[in-house]
């Protein structure tokens, strides 16, 4: 009756990232930002959330994916952000962003086993200062 076999283990947490090296393009550097920013608890995730934490001007920095399927969320966020003057970033694929963001099922060995879609995350504590923030800062000026 009982089962020999122990079930998959799924981890909600990507396998190890390099944070102490040069990142080489601006989407290492997001990366290597949203992982530091989701550790100390400092990532919104979630359209209303995100709402919430641009109105309130908590947020630091917004992303948002640019194969959103509505075209009302996009304008939402993009408004929000001009209005409390908040940078935004456009990232190519909501997948993608969703892994940088933690929203990912990984198996033990560390490989993809699910992952969802995310169009739009704000930073609200970017966590230890690393070569990748102040390339991402540099280039937000």
């Amino acid at each position: 009756m009982a089962d020999t076999e122990a079930p998959a283990v799924v981890s909600q947490v990507p396998p190890a990232v390099v944070e102490d090296v040069q990142p080489v393009d601006v989407e290492d550097a997001l990366r290597i930002v949203l992982r530091k920013s989701l550790e100390t608890n400092g990532l919104v995730r979630g359209l209303s959330e995100v709402a919430r934490a641009l109105d309130r001007r908590t947020a630091h920095l917004c992303i948002l994916a640019e194969d959103c399927e509505d075209p009302e969320y996009k304008k939402l966020i993009d408004a929000l952000c001009r209005q409390h003057n908040i940078d935004i970033i456009a990232v190519k694929e909501r997948t993608k962003l969703a892994q940088w963001a933690g929203l990912a099922k990984y198996d033990k060995e560390g490989a993809l086993k699910k992952t969802f879609k995310c169009s739009c995350v704000a930073v609200c504590d970017f966590g230890e200062r690393t070569k990748a923030l102040d390339m991402l800062l540099e280039q937000l000026k």
